[in-house]
């Protein structure tokens, strides 16, 4: 569950949750709640991610069908 392509881009790339939320200034918690998609995270994090894994953010937002269906998104804060 969560958001698998922006995990898959992340393993693809060969980097840790730690080394994506460094370079996105971030907590690895914080970078964490993005990829299980339990928080949004601000725009400038996405136009990050599009850069660093060379693929669109719309395909980096999609939620499991799963998280759709169930609705299981706990918190749409921003992060930091």
């Amino acid at each position: 569950m969560g958001r698998e392509n922006l995990k898959k881009a992340r393993r693809e790339a060969g980097m840790t949750q730690k080394q994506v939320a460094e370079y996105l200034g971030i907590s690895e918690q914080a970078y964490q709640k993005i990829e299980y998609g339990t928080r949004i995270g601000k725009i400038e994090l996405w136009d990050k991610l599009e850069d660093l894994f060379n693929i669109h953010q719309r395909v980096l937002r999609e939620l499991s069908s799963d998280e759709h269906i169930n609705g299981n998104i706990k918190d749409v804060c921003n992060l930091n």
